[in-house]
Protein backbone atom coordinates (compact mmCIF):
# COMPACT_ATOMS: atom_id res chain seq x y z
CA UNK A 1 0.00 0.00 0.00
CA UNK A 2 1.67 3.64 -0.93
CA UNK A 3 -0.07 6.78 -0.43
CA UNK A 4 -3.21 5.64 0.60
CA UNK A 5 -4.28 3.41 -2.37
CA UNK A 6 -5.29 -0.61 -1.97
CA UNK A 7 -4.49 -3.58 -3.66
CA UNK A 8 -8.26 -4.44 -4.45
CA UNK A 9 -9.75 -0.89 -4.28
CA UNK A 10 -12.91 -2.02 -5.73
CA UNK A 11 -13.31 -4.77 -3.17
CA UNK A 12 -12.40 -2.60 -0.26
CA UNK A 13 -12.68 0.62 -1.19
CA UNK A 14 -16.52 0.35 -0.97
CA UNK A 15 -18.34 3.23 0.72
CA UNK A 16 -20.58 0.32 2.56
CA UNK A 17 -17.68 -1.41 3.86
CA UNK A 18 -16.26 2.00 4.98
CA UNK A 19 -19.35 2.98 6.99
CA UNK A 20 -19.80 -0.27 8.38
CA UNK A 21 -16.17 0.05 10.00
CA UNK A 22 -16.89 3.05 11.46
CA UNK A 23 -20.53 2.21 12.82
CA UNK A 24 -18.92 -0.82 14.48
CA UNK A 25 -16.14 1.14 16.34
CA UNK A 26 -12.90 -0.02 14.62
CA UNK A 27 -10.78 -3.23 14.26
CA UNK A 28 -10.61 -4.18 17.75
CA UNK A 29 -14.78 -4.43 18.26
CA UNK A 30 -15.32 -5.62 15.01
CA UNK A 31 -12.88 -8.44 15.85
CA UNK A 32 -14.13 -8.90 19.14
CA UNK A 33 -17.80 -8.84 18.11
CA UNK A 34 -17.05 -11.74 15.18
CA UNK A 35 -14.74 -13.90 17.74
CA UNK A 36 -17.44 -13.64 20.82
CA UNK A 37 -20.37 -14.80 18.09
CA UNK A 38 -18.62 -17.59 17.62
CA UNK A 39 -17.88 -18.36 20.64
CA UNK A 40 -22.01 -17.79 21.15
CA UNK A 41 -22.85 -20.40 18.26
CA UNK A 42 -20.96 -22.94 19.99
CA UNK A 43 -22.01 -22.13 23.58
CA UNK A 44 -25.73 -22.73 22.55
CA UNK A 45 -24.89 -25.59 20.70
CA UNK A 46 -22.71 -27.15 23.37
CA UNK A 47 -25.27 -26.18 26.48
CA UNK A 48 -28.35 -27.22 24.62
CA UNK A 49 -26.86 -30.92 24.16
CA UNK A 50 -25.31 -31.00 27.03
CA UNK A 51 -28.83 -30.69 28.63
CA UNK A 52 -30.43 -32.71 26.71
CA UNK A 53 -27.94 -35.50 27.14
CA UNK A 54 -26.05 -35.31 30.33
CA UNK A 55 -28.90 -34.18 32.72
CA UNK A 56 -31.04 -36.87 34.71
CA UNK A 57 -34.13 -34.83 35.01
CA UNK A 58 -35.60 -37.54 37.18
CA UNK A 59 -32.94 -37.05 39.88
CA UNK A 60 -33.41 -33.08 39.27
CA UNK A 61 -36.78 -33.29 39.77
CA UNK A 62 -36.85 -35.91 42.85
CA UNK A 63 -39.46 -38.11 41.01
CA UNK A 64 -36.74 -40.99 42.26
CA UNK A 65 -34.55 -40.83 45.20
CA UNK A 66 -31.19 -40.64 44.45
CA UNK A 67 -29.52 -43.73 45.56
CA UNK A 68 -32.09 -47.09 45.65
CA UNK A 69 -31.04 -48.19 48.90
CA UNK A 70 -30.63 -45.75 51.98
CA UNK A 71 -31.13 -42.97 52.06
CA UNK A 72 -31.79 -40.57 54.74
CA UNK A 73 -35.18 -38.66 54.29
CA UNK A 74 -34.19 -35.45 54.05
CA UNK A 75 -30.88 -35.52 52.20
CA UNK A 76 -30.60 -32.94 49.41
CA UNK A 77 -29.67 -33.28 45.54
CA UNK A 78 -26.72 -31.17 44.52
CA UNK A 79 -26.35 -30.38 40.88
CA UNK A 80 -23.80 -32.73 40.41
CA UNK A 81 -26.10 -35.41 41.15
CA UNK A 82 -28.34 -34.68 38.32
CA UNK A 83 -25.48 -34.86 35.78
CA UNK A 84 -25.04 -38.00 34.45
CA UNK A 85 -21.46 -39.44 33.86
CA UNK A 86 -19.31 -38.76 31.11
CA UNK A 87 -19.03 -42.28 29.14
CA UNK A 88 -23.63 -42.83 29.72
CA UNK A 89 -23.57 -38.98 28.12
CA UNK A 90 -21.95 -40.24 25.28
CA UNK A 91 -24.14 -43.59 24.91
CA UNK A 92 -26.87 -41.36 24.58
CA UNK A 93 -26.02 -38.73 22.59
CA UNK A 94 -24.70 -41.77 20.27
CA UNK A 95 -28.28 -43.37 20.53
CA UNK A 96 -29.97 -40.02 18.65
CA UNK A 97 -29.64 -40.31 15.14
CA UNK A 98 -31.41 -36.66 14.82
CA UNK A 99 -28.93 -35.26 17.43
CA UNK A 100 -26.21 -36.45 15.62
CA UNK A 101 -27.51 -34.86 12.33
CA UNK A 102 -28.40 -31.71 14.25
CA UNK A 103 -24.52 -31.56 15.49
CA UNK A 104 -23.16 -32.50 11.99
CA UNK A 105 -25.63 -29.37 10.92
CA UNK A 106 -24.08 -27.40 13.13
CA UNK A 107 -20.93 -27.62 12.76
CA UNK A 108 -20.94 -27.01 8.64
CA UNK A 109 -22.71 -23.48 9.83
CA UNK A 110 -20.15 -22.82 12.20
CA UNK A 111 -17.56 -23.63 9.79
CA UNK A 112 -18.76 -21.31 7.03
CA UNK A 113 -19.57 -18.35 9.41
CA UNK A 114 -15.99 -19.13 10.51
CA UNK A 115 -15.22 -18.50 6.95
CA UNK A 116 -16.93 -15.58 6.35
CA UNK A 117 -15.56 -14.03 9.29
CA UNK A 118 -12.09 -14.58 8.27
CA UNK A 119 -12.50 -13.01 4.94
CA UNK A 120 -14.39 -9.74 6.07
CA UNK A 121 -11.76 -9.76 8.64
CA UNK A 122 -9.03 -9.75 6.08
CA UNK A 123 -11.20 -6.35 4.43
CA UNK A 124 -11.78 -4.97 7.69
CA UNK A 125 -7.51 -5.02 8.09
CA UNK A 126 -7.38 -3.09 4.51
CA UNK A 127 -9.75 -0.72 5.63
CA UNK A 128 -8.19 0.03 9.36
CA UNK A 129 -4.89 0.81 7.06
CA UNK A 130 -7.42 2.84 4.94
CA UNK A 131 -8.41 4.93 7.96
CA UNK A 132 -4.86 5.37 9.36
CA UNK A 133 -2.73 6.58 6.39
CA UNK A 134 -5.54 7.79 3.90
CA UNK A 135 -7.92 9.32 5.84
CA UNK A 136 -5.12 10.16 9.06
CA UNK A 137 -7.41 8.71 11.30
CA UNK A 138 -5.49 6.77 14.57
CA UNK A 139 -7.48 3.54 15.32
CA UNK A 140 -7.61 4.72 18.73
CA UNK A 141 -9.29 8.22 18.00
CA UNK A 142 -12.06 6.72 15.73
CA UNK A 143 -14.37 7.03 18.28
CA UNK A 144 -14.33 10.74 18.50
CA UNK A 145 -15.05 11.20 14.72
CA UNK A 146 -18.63 11.08 13.82
CA UNK A 147 -19.42 9.86 9.90
CA UNK A 148 -19.74 13.30 9.15
CA UNK A 149 -16.37 14.26 9.48
CA UNK A 150 -15.12 10.85 7.89
CA UNK A 151 -16.92 11.58 4.76
CA UNK A 152 -15.63 15.20 4.79
CA UNK A 153 -11.99 13.73 4.89
CA UNK A 154 -12.76 11.02 1.65
CA UNK A 155 -14.30 13.94 -0.13
CA UNK A 156 -11.02 16.12 0.31
CA UNK A 157 -9.37 12.95 -0.61
CA UNK A 158 -10.88 12.19 -3.78
CA UNK A 159 -10.30 15.65 -4.75
CA UNK A 160 -6.77 15.36 -3.87
CA UNK A 161 -6.29 11.68 -5.45
CA UNK A 162 -9.06 10.08 -7.44
CA UNK A 163 -10.21 6.76 -5.77
CA UNK A 164 -13.01 5.13 -7.35
CA UNK A 165 -14.97 7.62 -9.67
CA UNK A 166 -12.20 9.26 -11.82
CA UNK A 167 -13.77 11.83 -14.42
CA UNK A 168 -16.33 13.69 -11.77
CA UNK A 169 -16.25 15.23 -8.16
CA UNK A 170 -17.30 12.72 -5.68
CA UNK A 171 -20.39 13.93 -3.48
CA UNK A 172 -22.23 12.88 -0.46
CA UNK A 173 -24.72 11.49 -2.54
CA UNK A 174 -22.64 9.52 -4.64
CA UNK A 175 -21.35 7.82 -1.17
CA UNK A 176 -24.98 7.13 0.04
CA UNK A 177 -26.44 6.16 -2.94
CA UNK A 178 -23.32 3.50 -2.88
CA UNK A 179 -23.92 2.51 0.91
CA UNK A 180 -27.43 2.30 0.02
CA UNK A 181 -27.92 1.05 -3.24
CA UNK A 182 -29.96 -2.22 -1.97
CA UNK A 183 -31.40 -0.08 0.65
CA UNK A 184 -33.04 2.43 -1.49
CA UNK A 185 -34.45 -0.51 -3.90
CA UNK A 186 -36.13 -2.44 -0.79
CA UNK A 187 -37.53 0.80 0.20
CA UNK A 188 -38.96 2.08 -3.14
CA UNK A 189 -40.34 -1.38 -3.53
CA UNK A 190 -42.04 -1.09 0.66
CA UNK A 191 -43.33 1.99 -0.78
CA UNK A 192 -44.97 0.76 -4.16
CA UNK A 193 -46.43 -2.06 -2.41
CA UNK A 194 -44.86 -4.08 -4.79
CA UNK A 195 -43.08 -6.89 -1.66
CA UNK A 196 -45.56 -9.38 -0.74
CA UNK A 197 -46.05 -8.53 3.16
CA UNK A 198 -49.77 -7.63 3.19
CA UNK A 199 -51.96 -10.92 3.77
CA UNK A 200 -55.73 -11.18 4.29
CA UNK A 201 -56.51 -13.94 7.30
CA UNK A 202 -59.79 -14.92 8.02
CA UNK A 203 -61.10 -13.47 11.21
CA UNK A 204 -57.94 -11.24 11.43
CA UNK A 205 -58.29 -9.25 8.31
CA UNK A 206 -55.18 -7.36 6.79
CA UNK A 207 -52.01 -8.01 8.59
CA UNK A 208 -48.51 -6.79 7.45
CA UNK A 209 -45.62 -10.09 7.91
CA UNK A 210 -42.19 -8.91 7.33
CA UNK A 211 -39.73 -10.97 9.85
CA UNK A 212 -35.97 -10.78 9.35
CA UNK A 213 -36.28 -14.16 8.08
CA UNK A 214 -38.29 -12.99 5.50
CA UNK A 215 -36.31 -9.85 4.58
CA UNK A 216 -32.96 -12.12 4.13
CA UNK A 217 -35.05 -14.25 1.62
CA UNK A 218 -36.25 -11.47 -0.01
CA UNK A 219 -32.56 -9.86 -0.26
CA UNK A 220 -31.02 -13.46 -0.88
CA UNK A 221 -33.71 -13.49 -4.12
CA UNK A 222 -33.60 -10.09 -4.93
CA UNK A 223 -30.02 -9.08 -4.67
CA UNK A 224 -27.49 -11.55 -3.76
CA UNK A 225 -28.69 -14.94 -5.08
CA UNK A 226 -27.54 -16.42 -8.86
CA UNK A 227 -30.98 -14.56 -9.90
CA UNK A 228 -30.25 -11.66 -8.49
CA UNK A 229 -30.94 -8.47 -10.97
CA UNK A 230 -27.13 -7.27 -9.35
CA UNK A 231 -23.71 -8.67 -10.57
CA UNK A 232 -22.07 -6.95 -7.37
CA UNK A 233 -22.74 -4.21 -4.65
CA UNK A 234 -23.35 -1.50 -7.69
CA UNK A 235 -23.99 -2.13 -10.59
CA UNK A 236 -27.22 -4.69 -12.40
CA UNK A 237 -26.71 -7.46 -14.68
CA UNK A 238 -26.68 -5.79 -18.34
CA UNK A 239 -29.56 -8.80 -19.61
CA UNK A 240 -32.08 -7.16 -16.88
CA UNK A 241 -31.85 -3.60 -18.40
CA UNK A 242 -33.05 -5.02 -21.83
CA UNK A 243 -36.55 -5.32 -22.35
CA UNK A 244 -36.56 -8.06 -24.42
CA UNK A 245 -35.15 -10.27 -21.78
CA UNK A 246 -38.19 -9.41 -19.20
CA UNK A 247 -39.73 -12.92 -19.42
CA UNK A 248 -37.02 -14.87 -19.08
CA UNK A 249 -35.92 -12.71 -16.48
CA UNK A 250 -39.05 -12.97 -14.62
CA UNK A 251 -39.20 -17.26 -15.13
CA UNK A 252 -35.76 -17.11 -13.59
CA UNK A 253 -36.64 -15.32 -10.97
CA UNK A 254 -39.98 -17.62 -10.46
CA UNK A 255 -38.02 -20.62 -10.93
CA UNK A 256 -35.67 -19.47 -8.07
CA UNK A 257 -38.29 -18.59 -5.73
CA UNK A 258 -39.56 -21.79 -5.66
CA UNK A 259 -36.34 -23.40 -4.90
CA UNK A 260 -35.86 -20.74 -2.05
CA UNK A 261 -39.19 -21.55 -0.60
CA UNK A 262 -38.86 -25.43 -0.75
CA UNK A 263 -35.15 -25.14 0.72
CA UNK A 264 -36.65 -22.72 3.36
CA UNK A 265 -39.82 -25.68 4.13
CA UNK A 266 -36.40 -28.54 4.17
CA UNK A 267 -34.81 -26.39 7.05
CA UNK A 268 -37.51 -24.50 8.77
CA UNK A 269 -37.42 -27.13 11.85
CA UNK A 270 -33.75 -26.64 12.50
CA UNK A 271 -33.97 -22.32 12.26
CA UNK A 272 -37.19 -22.88 14.44
CA UNK A 273 -35.45 -24.77 17.20
CA UNK A 274 -32.30 -23.10 16.80
CA UNK A 275 -34.69 -19.22 16.87
CA UNK A 276 -36.28 -21.07 20.07
CA UNK A 277 -32.75 -21.88 21.79
CA UNK A 278 -31.63 -18.50 20.82
CA UNK A 279 -34.24 -16.51 21.99
CA UNK A 280 -35.08 -18.47 25.16
CA UNK A 281 -31.09 -17.78 26.28
CA UNK A 282 -31.20 -14.14 25.23
CA UNK A 283 -34.52 -12.71 26.86
CA UNK A 284 -35.21 -15.35 29.62
CA UNK A 285 -33.06 -13.67 31.86
CA UNK A 286 -34.35 -10.12 31.14
CA UNK A 287 -38.26 -11.19 31.13
CA UNK A 288 -37.45 -12.35 34.93
CA UNK A 289 -35.58 -8.79 35.45
CA UNK A 290 -37.93 -7.04 33.90
CA UNK A 291 -41.14 -8.31 33.31
CA UNK A 292 -42.36 -5.30 31.57
CA UNK A 293 -40.67 -5.43 28.46
CA UNK A 294 -43.18 -8.03 27.38
CA UNK A 295 -45.54 -5.74 26.23
CA UNK A 296 -43.15 -3.10 25.33
CA UNK A 297 -43.61 -1.28 22.29
CA UNK A 298 -40.67 -0.92 19.55
CA UNK A 299 -40.66 0.08 15.44
CA UNK A 300 -41.35 -3.26 13.67
CA UNK A 301 -38.99 -4.38 10.63
CA UNK A 302 -42.03 -2.91 7.95
CA UNK A 303 -42.23 0.28 9.87
CA UNK A 304 -38.44 0.72 9.40
CA UNK A 305 -38.45 0.06 5.87
CA UNK A 306 -41.67 2.07 5.59
CA UNK A 307 -40.68 5.23 7.22
CA UNK A 308 -37.09 5.83 6.10
CA UNK A 309 -35.84 8.35 3.67
CA UNK A 310 -34.23 7.49 0.65
CA UNK A 311 -30.66 7.37 1.13
CA UNK A 312 -30.77 7.58 4.70
CA UNK A 313 -28.77 6.60 6.83
CA UNK A 314 -28.55 3.54 9.08
CA UNK A 315 -27.45 5.41 12.27
CA UNK A 316 -29.95 8.79 11.25
CA UNK A 317 -32.47 6.22 10.85
CA UNK A 318 -32.13 5.08 13.85
CA UNK A 319 -31.96 8.93 16.05
CA UNK A 320 -34.84 9.60 13.88
CA UNK A 321 -37.01 6.55 15.29
CA UNK A 322 -35.64 7.05 18.64
CA UNK A 323 -37.10 10.54 18.71
CA UNK A 324 -40.45 9.54 17.80
CA UNK A 325 -40.67 6.13 19.81
CA UNK A 326 -42.22 8.38 22.67
CA UNK A 327 -45.04 10.06 21.15
CA UNK A 328 -45.51 7.16 18.73
CA UNK A 329 -46.24 5.08 21.76
CA UNK A 330 -48.36 7.77 23.11
CA UNK A 331 -50.46 7.45 19.69
CA UNK A 332 -50.75 3.76 19.34
CA UNK A 333 -51.68 3.87 23.26
CA UNK A 334 -54.49 6.45 22.47
CA UNK A 335 -56.21 3.31 20.33
CA UNK A 336 -56.80 1.02 23.29
CA UNK A 337 -59.97 -1.07 23.90
CA UNK A 338 -62.49 -0.05 26.67
CA UNK A 339 -63.15 -3.76 27.09
CA UNK A 340 -59.86 -4.70 27.57
CA UNK A 341 -59.20 -1.99 30.40
CA UNK A 342 -62.06 -3.08 32.66
CA UNK A 343 -60.74 -6.32 31.74
CA UNK A 344 -57.11 -5.81 32.51
CA UNK A 345 -58.60 -3.77 35.95
CA UNK A 346 -60.61 -7.05 37.13
CA UNK A 347 -58.09 -9.68 36.60
CA UNK A 348 -55.52 -7.46 37.87
CA UNK A 349 -57.16 -7.54 41.15
CA UNK A 350 -57.67 -10.93 41.13
CA UNK A 351 -53.97 -12.17 40.90
CA UNK A 352 -52.61 -9.26 42.55
CA UNK A 353 -55.19 -10.58 45.56
CA UNK A 354 -53.69 -13.97 45.66
CA UNK A 355 -49.73 -12.64 44.83
CA UNK A 356 -50.56 -10.41 47.56
CA UNK A 357 -51.45 -13.68 50.21
CA UNK A 358 -48.45 -15.87 48.57
CA UNK A 359 -45.68 -13.33 49.44
CA UNK A 360 -47.47 -12.07 52.89
CA UNK A 361 -47.51 -16.27 53.88
CA UNK A 362 -43.94 -16.51 52.48
CA UNK A 363 -42.69 -13.83 54.13
CA UNK A 364 -44.35 -14.93 57.68
CA UNK A 365 -42.53 -18.75 57.44
CA UNK A 366 -40.13 -19.50 54.04
CA UNK A 367 -40.89 -23.08 54.55
CA UNK A 368 -43.77 -21.89 52.27
CA UNK A 369 -41.24 -21.66 49.53
CA UNK A 370 -40.95 -25.60 49.31
CA UNK A 371 -44.71 -26.78 48.36
CA UNK A 372 -44.36 -27.72 44.93
CA UNK A 373 -44.90 -25.17 42.78
CA UNK A 374 -45.21 -22.03 44.44
CA UNK A 375 -42.76 -20.49 43.04
CA UNK A 376 -44.26 -20.78 39.57
CA UNK A 377 -47.67 -19.46 40.93
CA UNK A 378 -45.57 -16.83 42.48
CA UNK A 379 -43.94 -15.63 39.22
CA UNK A 380 -46.58 -15.87 36.96
CA UNK A 381 -49.23 -14.10 39.00
CA UNK A 382 -46.35 -11.33 39.02
CA UNK A 383 -46.03 -11.59 35.35
CA UNK A 384 -49.98 -11.12 35.09
CA UNK A 385 -49.99 -7.85 37.37
CA UNK A 386 -47.18 -6.64 35.16
CA UNK A 387 -48.94 -7.16 31.96
CA UNK A 388 -52.41 -5.47 33.15
CA UNK A 389 -50.70 -2.57 34.22
CA UNK A 390 -49.80 -0.97 30.90
CA UNK A 391 -53.82 -1.41 29.87
CA UNK A 392 -54.88 0.53 33.05
CA UNK A 393 -52.19 2.87 32.06
CA UNK A 394 -53.55 3.09 28.39
CA UNK A 395 -57.01 3.78 29.41
CA UNK A 396 -56.12 7.19 30.63
CA UNK A 397 -55.00 8.43 27.84
CA UNK A 398 -58.44 8.61 25.72
CA UNK A 399 -59.10 11.42 27.14
CA UNK A 400 -55.63 13.25 25.24
CA UNK A 401 -56.55 14.36 21.63
CA UNK A 402 -55.21 12.25 18.94
CA UNK A 403 -54.72 15.55 16.71
CA UNK A 404 -52.48 16.50 19.04
CA UNK A 405 -50.40 13.12 19.62
CA UNK A 406 -49.68 13.53 16.03
CA UNK A 407 -48.78 16.64 15.93
CA UNK A 408 -45.90 15.87 18.27
CA UNK A 409 -45.18 12.55 16.33
CA UNK A 410 -44.83 15.31 13.63
CA UNK A 411 -42.74 17.05 14.80
CA UNK A 412 -40.26 14.27 15.42
CA UNK A 413 -39.52 14.08 11.42
CA UNK A 414 -42.51 11.60 10.53
CA UNK A 415 -44.85 14.20 9.80
CA UNK A 416 -45.97 12.57 6.08
CA UNK A 417 -46.01 8.66 7.55
CA UNK A 418 -47.32 10.27 10.85
CA UNK A 419 -50.04 11.12 8.87
CA UNK A 420 -50.70 7.95 7.28
CA UNK A 421 -50.58 6.26 10.23
CA UNK A 422 -53.17 8.25 11.63
CA UNK A 423 -55.83 7.61 8.98
CA UNK A 424 -55.18 4.27 8.53
CA UNK A 425 -56.08 3.41 12.52
CA UNK A 426 -59.08 5.58 12.17
CA UNK A 427 -59.80 3.90 9.20
CA UNK A 428 -59.93 0.23 11.49
CA UNK A 429 -61.83 1.75 13.73
CA UNK A 430 -64.52 3.03 11.74
CA UNK A 431 -67.10 0.65 10.56
CA UNK A 432 -67.21 -0.81 7.23
CA UNK A 433 -68.90 2.00 4.62
CA UNK A 434 -67.59 5.01 6.18
CA UNK A 435 -64.70 6.94 5.51
CA UNK A 436 -61.96 7.90 7.39
CA UNK A 437 -63.01 11.43 9.81
CA UNK A 438 -59.91 13.87 9.50
CA UNK A 439 -58.61 14.30 13.26
CA UNK A 440 -58.14 18.35 13.71
CA UNK A 441 -56.38 20.03 10.90
CA UNK A 442 -54.99 17.05 9.15
CA UNK A 443 -56.20 16.35 6.66
CA UNK A 444 -55.18 14.40 3.74
CA UNK A 445 -56.60 13.02 0.23
CA UNK A 446 -55.74 11.04 -2.85
CA UNK A 447 -53.15 8.77 -3.06
CA UNK A 448 -49.54 9.58 -1.41
CA UNK A 449 -47.51 11.41 -2.91
CA UNK A 450 -44.10 10.43 -4.66
CA UNK A 451 -41.25 10.33 -2.32
CA UNK A 452 -37.80 12.32 -2.56
CA UNK A 453 -34.58 10.90 -1.86
CA UNK A 454 -32.57 13.28 0.74
CA UNK A 455 -29.53 11.89 2.89
CA UNK A 456 -31.11 12.13 6.25
CA UNK A 457 -29.63 15.65 7.01
CA UNK A 458 -30.76 19.44 7.04
CA UNK A 459 -27.61 20.31 5.43
CA UNK A 460 -27.76 18.48 2.44
CA UNK A 461 -31.76 19.95 1.51
CA UNK A 462 -30.43 20.83 -1.53
CA UNK A 463 -29.53 17.57 -2.81
CA UNK A 464 -33.05 16.66 -3.07
CA UNK A 465 -33.61 14.39 -6.09
CA UNK A 466 -36.69 11.80 -6.87
CA UNK A 467 -35.82 8.45 -6.79
CA UNK A 468 -35.81 6.74 -10.20
CA UNK A 469 -37.49 3.67 -10.13
CA UNK A 470 -37.81 2.82 -14.02
CA UNK A 471 -35.07 3.61 -15.51
CA UNK A 472 -31.66 2.89 -15.49
CA UNK A 473 -29.37 5.66 -16.78
CA UNK A 474 -27.79 6.47 -13.09
CA UNK A 475 -26.78 2.33 -13.05
CA UNK A 476 -25.67 2.55 -16.79
CA UNK A 477 -23.88 6.06 -15.89
CA UNK A 478 -21.67 4.86 -12.91
CA UNK A 479 -21.42 1.07 -15.13
CA UNK A 480 -19.33 3.39 -17.74
CA UNK A 481 -17.69 5.13 -15.16
CA UNK A 482 -16.23 1.47 -12.97
CA UNK A 483 -15.43 0.46 -16.92
CA UNK A 484 -13.18 3.20 -17.55
CA UNK A 485 -11.60 3.09 -14.07
CA UNK A 486 -10.90 -0.70 -14.69
CA UNK A 487 -8.98 -0.03 -18.19
CA UNK A 488 -7.20 3.14 -16.44
CA UNK A 489 -5.57 0.77 -13.54
CA UNK A 490 -5.12 -2.24 -15.80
Amino acid sequence: MAQGRLSHPHRFLNPLYIYHFHQRNGFACVVLSDVLELVQFLFVVTFSTFLLCCVDYDVLFATRPLNQSHVPEHTKVTLPDAVLPAPQCARRLRGSGWLLFLLVLAGMVWLCRLVTALRRLVGYWEIRSFYIRALGIPADELCNHSWQSVQARLLALQRRQPLCVPRRELTELDIHHRILRFRNYTVAMVNKSLLPVRFHLPLLGPVVFLTRGLQFNLELLLFRGPAALFQNTWSLRPQVKRAGARQALARGLARAAVLLGVANLVLCPCVLGWRLLLAFFSYAEGLKREPGSLGARRWSLYARHYLRHFNELGHELQARLSRGHAPATKYMDSFSSPLLAVLARHVGFFAGSVLAVLIVLTVYDEDVLTVQHILTAITLLGLVVTVARPALSESRLRSLSRSALLAEVASAEMSLHAIYLHQLHQQQQQPQGSGPQPAGGWVTTGAPKPLFVTTGSASRASQLREMPLGGWAEEEEEEEEEEEETITMT
